[in-house]
């Protein structure tokens, strides 16, 4: 990193991804600043910058090398599982002098969720840090590190009973291209619908009778409003679209399809006409919904129409390292390991990361929006 570069990020103040430090107090507990980063999206801390005003103090030789000290201790000693940091001095000329500033660079973690010796578990919030102490968001750190899979956890108080086998049938016959198969426990068992004789969240979302019964949140939640406000009181349709995944997935288009208008474009006179937006467009974006949204989160898929727009709403961010501009390439992290195998076998989804590209193919005025903030994935779609 360039002295240009430095002040210019200086420059921006502290962010969820830039801390400032003057100095390092003797007892500093600066592994929590390093967890915090491990644990959110990484970032740089530097040292020698006012944390209040920006200023540039600098910091001498004896300062450097004891902060490299203490820096690695805590990286090492301080944090489990142990975080590598790398450093760089940069030097910064202010009024005529130059000063010398410290950066660590630490990386988003592959180990989610870092801790420190006591167990404590830190995440950025905004530019400051806090401590996790909910035991969904620490599931989700979990799943983010690719150590845990939310879908294979078993859903409390479920039991055999709650298994629809008639639907496991039609799987099972779907699969093993046969009409004759024996569906029992083992069978079960081996699908991982169930563990210790209780449904995975999985097996609840495809092969129960009520999966909102246990899980009254997993639903989509389907509004078509007057006007372009979402605040607004007057509404030409609503749905608490509920059941199984693939029967929330024909609900949804059904949905779309009767409150969506209709045009002729080139057709003979005496045909219904083509969907205003591409139906290709909706199959692909209500599948992702369902199949990639974060289960850790307790809050519905939601499907608003207004007059000028479509939006359709998931729980969760994109995971990992995932970013809109690589989504559109193809790549794709799977989050739900069962729930995406089910649905390549049940649904049209393919799970090779095209579901995107065929949309905005068919589509092309779909907008995408990753929002952090709201910890939400957003599509909207101009209606015209």
């Amino acid at each position: 990193m360039d002295a240009l570069e430095l002040i210019e990020i200086i420059e921006g103040g502290e962010t969820s991804t830039v801390q400032f430090k003057e100095a390092l107090p003797e007892k500093s507990p600066i592994e929590e600043e390093m967890i915090a980063m491990s644990n959110s999206k990484g970032g740089i801390i530097i040292i020698g910058v006012d944390d209040k005003s920006g200023d540039v103090k600098g910091l001498d030789y004896d300062s450097l090398q004891k902060y490299e000290s203490t820096l690695s201790n805590a990286a090492n000693e301080k944090v489990k599982p142990v975080i590598y940091i790398t450093t760089e001095v940069v030097k910064i000329q202010k009024n005529g002098i130059v000063c010398n500033v410290l950066v660590v660079h630490i990386n988003e973690g592959t180990q989610k969720p870092y801790k420190t010796t006591k167990g404590e578990i830190f995440i950025k919030q905004g530019a400051d840090k806090r401590r996790v102490v909910d035991n969904g968001e620490q599931i989700r750190l979990f799943q983010e590190s690719g150590l845990l899979y939310v879908d294979e956890m078993i859903v409390p108080n479920t039991n055999l009973s709650d298994i629809n086998k008639d639907k496991v049938v039609d799987y099972v016959k779907k699969i093993s291209e046969s009409d004759d198969v024996d569906i029992n426990e083992t069978t079960y068992k081996n699908l991982s619908i169930i563990t210790d004789n209780r449904l995975t969240l999985a097996g609840l979302l495809f092969f129960s009778n009520d999966p909102q019964k246990y899980r009254p949140a997993f639903c989509i939640k389907a509004v078509s409003f007057v006007g372009n406000d979402i605040a607004g009181i007057d509404y030409k349709d609503s749905e608490d679209i509920k059941g199984t995944i693939p029967s929330m997935y024909v609900s949804a288009l059904s949905f779309l399809e009767r409150n969506l208008k209709h045009v002729q474009n080139g057709q003979n006179f005496n045909t219904e006409g083509e969907l205003e937006i591409s139906k290709i467009a909706f199959e692909e974006i209500i599948q992702n919904s369902l199949t990639h949204r974060d289960y850790t989160k307790n809050a519905p898929i939601r499907l608003l129409i207004f007059d000028n727009r479509i939006e359709i709403i998931s729980p969760g961010v994109l995971p990992n390292s995932l970013t809109i501009e690589s989504i559109k390439m193809g790549n794709a992290v799977v989050r739900n390991n069962l729930i995406s195998s089910f649905s390549t076998k049940i649904l049209n989804y393919r799970g090779l990361g095209s579901g995107i590209i065929r949309a905005i193919r068919n589509q092309p005025n779909i907008e995408l929006y990753n929002d952090k903030d709201g910890v939400q994935f957003i599509v909207k779609i101009p209606r015209m």
